[in-house]
């Protein structure tokens, strides 16, 4: 991990900032809280979304650590901690899990240290990394994780921040050094139910953020598939996968996810 640790701009919105504000976090400043409800006002689904995919990580991760019996977690574009990280959920089923997450962005290096937090008997470290170096990540995870046993690879809200087909490849060079046995847990935004609100969504998060996105087709997030079979139920609404039927929260939202496993 790097030394460096670059000052923060608070008079600048900060895209991990404004999603731990919609998350209910701390870590925001008064410009990431007016971006954040200006980009409500127009989508009021967003907070939905944020939420929707969290919890969908916590079931993810509690299913692979625990029906499964994953025990490596590679967290690719983790943003800043909130509630239920990955190595909370994985390590609160088998304390053993060893966690690896990854993040170029120096507003989340500068809160690293409280991703380190994990349970003795495992082991949880942060790597200072880019999706489009794939290489990089993989170099830099060997040193905590076993590329000789099974790798759950997280990709939650990440491809959207590589607008072109380039992020195919890059997520294809990850999947390709995970050995049999493998999963990845994947999801990203759409337009299915709230087009018009989605589009302008992205348009005010481009212009006033730093790290532009893309909302994609479930046909388009499907192709981050390819080679892994997809399990039960399939690419669905986040807040859709494992939900037990009488969660109240439950509901279509414009963010698409799944687990699947590499054969």
């Amino acid at each position: 991990m790097s030394l460096d640790r670059p000052p923060i701009n608070s008079g600048v919105p900060h895209s991990a900032r404004i999603w731990n504000y919609w998350l209910g976090g701390k870590d925001c400043y008064q410009i990431d809280r007016q971006v954040g409800d200006q980009i409500r006002s127009l989508n009021p689904e967003i907070v939905d979304i944020a939420r929707a995919q969290r919890a969908f990580l916590k079931r993810a991760v509690t299913y692979l650590a625990g029906e499964v019996g994953i025990r490596q977690f590679l967290d690719v574009g983790t943003g800043l901690p909130t509630h239920d990280n990955t190595h909370e959920v994985a390590q609160s089923v088998a304390p053993e899990s060893r966690i690896v997450y990854v993040d170029h962005d120096p507003v989340v290096l500068q809160h690293a240290h409280t991703l380190l937090a994990g349970t003795p008997e495992g082991a949880t470290d942060y790597i200072e990394a880019d999706l489009r170096d794939p290489a990089a990540i993989l170099r830099a995870a060997r040193a905590t994780l076993d590329f000789e046993r099974p790798v759950a690879l997280m990709l939650l809200g990440i491809a959207a921040h590589i607008p072109d087909d380039s992020a195919y490849d890059l997520v294809g060079e990850l999947k390709s050094a995970l050995p049999a046995g493998s999963h990845l847990v994947f999801c990203d935004s759409t337009e299915m139910f709230h087009p018009a609100e989605m589009r302008a969504m992205v348009e005010r998060w481009n212009e006033a953020g730093d790290n532009p996105r893309v909302n994609r087709t479930p046909d388009q997030l499907a192709r981050f598939f390819t080679g892994f079979d997809l399990l039960p139920p399939g690419l669905v609404p986040v807040a859709d996968w494992h939900a037990p039927s009488d969660d109240p929260s439950r509901r279509d939202v414009d963010s698409f996810g799944g687990v699947a496993l590499k054969p």
